[in-house]
């Protein structure tokens, strides 16, 4: 039994921005897309990383859960050299105990994005 969570994606593509399910909520990868447009937001990982996670925090907050509930986030950067960058942001967003997280380095991202971000998330109220 899995509920979809409806949020900002690009058009066209098969996939629900989330997923409930008995006792967890799985939010797929996001990237820094500006709500009111649509597209991907200008600036570098900082600035793209910041813009993902009050998306994450917006679509969670949506179906009445927080950034608190995140059991496990992982994470995707183009490049290792930006880990620092992104890390420094991830930190205003969470607080101990901190999700369990993976971070790993790709060739490229959907969009042309610096950063994606997916997290897993219980549910409180299933």
């Amino acid at each position: 039994m899995r509920e979809a969570i409806h949020g900002e994606r690009p058009t066209g593509l098969p996939f629900s921005a989330g997923v409930r399910g008995p006792g967890v909520i799985y939010l797929s990868g996001q990237v820094g897309l500006d709500p009111a447009t649509g597209r991907l937001i200008a600036g570098d990982v900082a600035a793209q990383t910041a813009r993902t996670l009050d998306n994450i925090q917006t679509l969670l907050e949506s179906v009445g859960s927080s950034l608190d509930d995140v059991l496990r986030v992982s994470i995707y950067l183009t490049g290792m050299e930006s880990f620092a960058a992104m890390n420094e942001v991830y930190v205003r967003y969470f607080r101990e105990p901190f999700p369990a997280r993976t971070t790993v380095a790709v060739r490229e991202l959907p969009l042309g994005a610096s950063v994606e971000i997916e997290v897993t998330v219980a549910d409180r109220r299933r």
